[in-house]
């Protein structure tokens, strides 16, 4: 049985209570060594320029600096550094800001400790770390559709139809033929996947696709 190398890592959380626990629990597992903690973000990225850990496990909101600021940073002056959130917040906004900064893996902070010192390791070969819930999150909204993208024209078209004109009166309006706006309409209904006008402008509207204008 081969062993992992003994990495070296930075602990950096704002509540010393939650620092000091996770730096005794890794303390304790023989493939680690503690390199440095820190309090904020700020401080976070400093300590890794200095003693080059392996691996950064940050906490996500800090004072100063938070942790996707500090992941960023990290990343971009640091690249031989990993960087594992390990954080209470699973929301899709959180998990976004933290893998768009370049975070390699996020953790909730009920993760076990056999599943925290795995995520270590995993994370300085390079793969990708994230708690099931959170892995849950993110393909829920890859399978969910991309908002539809609609020429100018088509807006403008469809802006008409929300201000309630009709074919004929749209044509007059954007100086083309009635058959032309119904080809703009057609191509509308496909992309929004609706089937009349008024759903059209709904769903444009909830897409942010349109905006109503004041009469």
């Amino acid at each position: 049985m081969t062993h992992e190398p003994r990495l070296r890592i930075v602990v950096a959380d704002d509540h010393t209570v939650m620092r000091s626990g996770l730096v005794a629990l890794l303390s304790a597992e023989p493939s680690i060594e503690i390199a440095g903690e820190a309090g904020d973000g700020r401080a976070a990225v400093l300590l890794v320029g200095e003693v080059r850990p392996d691996v950064a496990l940050l906490d996500l909101r800090m004072p100063v600096l938070d942790g996707a600021g500090a992941t960023e940073r990290i990343v971009a002056e640091h690249p031989g550094t990993r960087v594992l959130i390990l954080t209470t917040y699973d929301t899709d906004a959180e998990i976004e800001r933290a893998v768009e900064a370049g975070a390699t893996g996020y953790l909730l902070k009920d993760a076990t400790r056999e599943r925290l010192v795995e995520a270590i390791h995993a994370a300085h070969r390079g793969e990708t770390v994230l708690a099931p819930r959170v892995a849950q999150r993110l393909m829920a909204r890859m399978r969910r559709p991309a908002p539809a993208e609609l020429t100018s024209r088509e807006v403008d078209v469809l802006t008409a139809v929300a201000d309630g004109l009709s074919n004929p009166e749209i044509g007059e309006r954007l100086f083309i033929t009635e058959a032309t706006v119904k080809t703009h309409l057609l191509r509308v209904f496909a992309k929004l996947d609706v089937n009349d006008r008024t759903r059209a402008v709904v769903v444009a509207m909830e897409q942010g696709l349109l905006r109503r204008t004041d009469p």
